[in-house]
């Protein structure tokens, strides 16, 4: 009997979980536990991590899962990993759900940096505005250019001490739209951006932004990860699966 794993986090994730009720699939929604107040799922939930590869291969045995989607965020790498290894040790079929990353095109301006402290590294000595959309656990390397003024824009309040003191934080859920990233970047005069290429549509919308405005963009690349089968759509998932009919996108 198949019992399905969806490691989530991420919008895709959230569609696939709608479309596994539908098809009658049994399964279960796995978030990291970073957001204090998750989307509700129509699947059974679990919050927090396995314990690392071995961890999680206890799981997958323990709980019957037969089949597992990697869903999470591009940068979640540590998790990736795990399940790669989990599946592995424990002969699990694993399938990546992954949207492409964003394509440099005419009229952005790009440096593609590898990691954080590369991305700390290319901001201009100068004071300037700075819009840092990589999330709250990635913010601290930033701290040893205090003399910039960073807006930053989380899901959740931060319930600690930013090491950006002065940081104009922005609480909100994405997605966005590109004439709200306009107006945020223009309401804080904003010079440069600090994303991570995470691909599909739910935050590309600053990155139109910035080049509509002809702002440079210190896009940090993917990760690095072992080759694994990889779909970038619901449905693809679902025929993975054997379920050829899908309201999924």
């Amino acid at each position: 009997m198949m019992r399905a794993l969806i490691l989530g986090g991420t919008a895709d994730a959230n569609l696939l979980a709608a479309a596994m009720p539908r098809a009658g699939i049994d399964a279960v929604y796995s978030y990291g536990g970073r957001t204090a107040a998750p989307a509700e799922q129509p699947l059974p939930t679990r919050i927090g991590g396995f314990g690392g590869a071995n961890g999680l291969a206890d799981y997958l045995h323990r709980e019957g899962i037969t089949h597992v989607i990697d869903a999470t965020h591009p940068f979640a790498a540590e998790m990736s990993r795990n399940a790669i290894a989990a599946c592995a040790q424990t002969a699990t079929p694993l399938l990546a759900l992954e949207r492409a990353p964003w394509k440099k095109t005419s009229g952005d301006r790009w440096i593609e940096v590898a990691d954080v402290v590369s991305a700390v590294a290319a901001l201009p000595d100068s004071r300037a505005n700075v819009f840092l959309a990589i999330g709250r656990q990635h913010i601290a390397p930033f701290g040893s250019r205090p003399q910039h003024s960073y807006t930053l824009r989380f899901v959740d309040p931060p319930e600690e001490t930013l090491p950006l003191p002065g940081a104009d934080v922005i609480v909100s859920r994405g997605p966005f739209t590109l004439e709200s990233e306009l107006a945020l970047m223009r309401a804080r005069s904003i010079a440069w951006i600090v994303a991570r290429n995470s691909g599909g549509g739910g935050a590309r919308a600053k990155i139109d932004a910035a080049r509509a405005l002809d702002l440079p963009v210190i896009m940090i690349t993917r990760p690095p990860l072992p080759e694994r089968p990889r779909v970038e759509s619901v449905s693809e998932v679902m025929q993975w699966l054997g379920h050829r009919t899908c309201l999924g996108a």
